[in-house]
């Protein structure tokens, strides 16, 4: 065999080998998965995710309508493709849950994918991880974030939001960033508190290892979660905890009660906006003329719980921070 022959081969296995999906530990440090996705399929696993369909803009302005079609959302080679296209397109206001009755038309300039778990899956207390590669694009808002499923303290935000990724505006001007690649932090961040305008969040911004921009490769976002206490991680990287003093919730049922709204369940979403208040209020300003088409791939989703505490979770947690 020639040498270049060879040498094409190796490098040809190399590649395979470096692209392909890491087999999902059944344990990690403690935490035992109990749901997955990991989208090899060529279709979207309808028994885990429900795709929004609603063109409301989700309370920030944006500028998209939510479609179940597979222009804006498809799973293949591997990964799950959630797809922004600039069409005029008409469709329900509000998502099933929040919709009036009847429930008005809106038109929108954009298309997009969401998909979430609500009715299907939700968890209290474990590790959430994921496998992402966001868009870049000043007026591009991915997204993977959980609310809670039963509202148990009343509406947004006396029940808490939990933002694990969002990316806003990758690569546009940042003067405040570091690595001469423009915006390459991600944010990470808790709603709760009190009705608008009394509602409170707290968040961190947070940039590669590297200082490149996140949206040039895959990379995976944990979050640990138990009572009372919040971590999150980038590519193994801790870079930030929230403890049960920083949150609180102004709901009567949330009375003497220190850790809520986060001790009741929540399921996960993930979603590409397009537009909206944050987005068009920082670095550029507005929306790039080239902000579409846009994708926002997922590799896999993976849920792990304590099962040696699953009341509490913490003592995965405590694991994980010994052996930072």
């Amino acid at each position: 065999m020639q040498p270049r022959i060879l040498g094409i081969m190796v490098l040809a296995a190399l590649t395979q080998s470096a692209c392909a999906k890491a087999d999902a530990p059944a344990k990690s440090g403690g935490w035992e998965m109990v749901w997955s996705d990991e989208f090899d399929g060529t279709e979207l696993d309808r028994t885990k995710w429900k795709p929004e369909i609603s063109c409301w803009g989700g309370g920030n302005d944006e500028r998209q309508c939510y479609t179940d079609r597979p222009k804006n959302i498809k799973v293949a080679d591997g990964v799950l493709h959630l797809m922004a296209r600039k069409e005029r397109f008409t469709g329900p206001d509000r998502p099933p849950e929040i919709a009036e009755s009847p429930n008005p038309k809106r038109t929108q300039s954009f298309t997009s994918g969401k998909i979430r778990t609500l009715g299907l899956a939700s968890w209290k207390y474990g590790k959430i991880e994921f496998r992402a590669k966001p868009p870049k694009g000043q007026g591009t808002w991915p997204a993977v974030w959980m609310m809670p499923s039963g509202n148990t303290y009343g509406g947004w935000p006396l029940s808490g939001e939990i933002d694990i990724l969002e990316g806003v505006n990758l690569g546009a001007a940042c003067p405040t960033c570091e690595g001469n690649v423009g915006e390459n932090r991600m944010i990470s961040a808790l709603h709760f508190g009190d009705f608008a305008p009394a509602n409170k969040f707290v968040d961190t911004r947070v940039a590669l290892a590297s200082k490149m921009l996140p949206s040039d490769d895959f990379h995976i976002w944990t979050l640990e979660w138990g009572e009372g206490v919040m971590r999150f991680y980038l590519d193994g990287r801790f870079y930030w905890e929230v403890k049960a003093d920083k949150w609180d919730s102004a709901s009567p049922l949330a009375k003497s009660n220190d850790v809520a709204p986060f001790d009741q369940p929540f399921y996960i979403m993930a979603n590409l906006a397009i537009g909206g208040r944050l987005s068009e209020n920082n670095n550029d300003k507005g929306m790039a003329a080239t902000v579409t088409p846009a994708e926002f791939l997922i590799d896999w989703v993976r849920i792990y719980q304590c099962s040696e505490d699953l009341q509490k979770g913490l003592a995965c947690m405590q694991k994980a921070k010994r052996d930072e």
